[in-house]
């Protein structure tokens, strides 16, 4: 199961792992939202010695979703050193979300 997280912790986590992040911006009530979720949950088990995974709903936590601009979700923010390095709106294949992680990780 992936981690929630939101507006209060959001920056710590962020801003304090030692392991690339992807953030996935979501609402329960988004039919593509929960498609991707599956997806994340998979490459989660594959990834998580390398990686981390959370999920912010943007319902309940605005402060974050404001700061980074999401107007659309599903919306995958990468980060690594507490930077964003790069987002993705929409739906990616398990493929592409992993080549976007192994760029992650290798920077």
């Amino acid at each position: 199961m992936l981690k929630e997280i939101n507006d209060e912790n959001f920056e710590q986590l962020i801003f304090e792992s030692e392991k690339p992040i992807l953030v996935d911006f979501w609402a329960p009530w988004c039919s593509p939202c929960r498609a991707l979720s599956v997806l994340l949950e998979e490459i989660y088990s594959e990834y998580h010695t390398k990686i981390l995974v959370f999920k912010l709903n943007v319902d309940n936590n605005p402060k974050a979703s404001y700061k980074y601009g999401i107007r659309s979700i599903p919306t995958m923010i990468f980060f690594k050193n507490g930077e964003k390095k790069d987002i993705h709106i929409g739906i990616l294949s398990k493929e592409d979300i992993r080549k976007k992680l192994d760029v992650l990780i290798n920077l």
